[in-house]
């Protein structure tokens, strides 16, 4: 996983201006949130590109840690929701 706020981490172009992006961008909004998503295809194969306009912050998924989103049950997207803002897990980067 790539991540990214606002500025830091391992790309300096914003997402809406990545080599490599394809296709339209989509937006998913309600009253709590927005998010785009769109394709990138990189060197080491496609990744799903989400980003928060509003934050300014976006992650980078490739194809097993997109897919690992499916195998979470809902009180680990409750958990992640109820730490908004903050990574679940603190690691390095936090």
């Amino acid at each position: 996983m790539t991540p990214n706020r606002s500025g830091e981490g391992a790309h300096a172009l914003p997402p809406d201006r990545m080599p490599g992006a394809t296709g339209h961008a989509l937006s998913i909004a309600n009253e709590f949130a927005e998010v785009v998503v769109r394709r990138v295809d990189t060197r080491n194969g496609a990744r799903l590109l989400i980003q928060s306009p509003k934050s300014g912050r976006w992650v980078s998924l490739d194809a097993l840690e997109a897919e690992a989103l499916t195998w979470q049950n809902p009180a680990t997207l409750a958990a992640m929701v109820g730490n908004a803002h903050a990574p679940l897990i603190l690691g390095d980067d936090a």
